[in-house]
């Protein structure tokens, strides 16, 4: 199985976002491979592209790309 690259999964992830939350999880899963897979720890994610940019909506997509091991900052 190829893993896609950090840019990639993360657009895949903004994309569920926007179309409420479809496969969510199956891309937060690409996420964290393409992570492992470039060496980062955590994944940044620009609010401004957000559905739910205000404080709430990111401290809910923290927690949940937590659970799930992913570590999320925004810039």
């Amino acid at each position: 199985m190829t893993t896609q690259s950090l840019k990639d999964a993360t657009d895949a992830v903004y994309r569920s976002l926007e179309n409420d939350n479809e496969d969510i999880d199956l891309h937060i899963a690409a996420l964290k491979a393409a992570m492992g897979e470039a060496g980062e720890a955590q994944a940044v994610f620009e609010a401004g592209r957000l559905p739910q940019n205000n404080r709430e909506g990111r401290k809910m997509m923290q927690s949940y790309f937590k659970k799930r091991g992913v570590r999320v900052i925004f810039n």
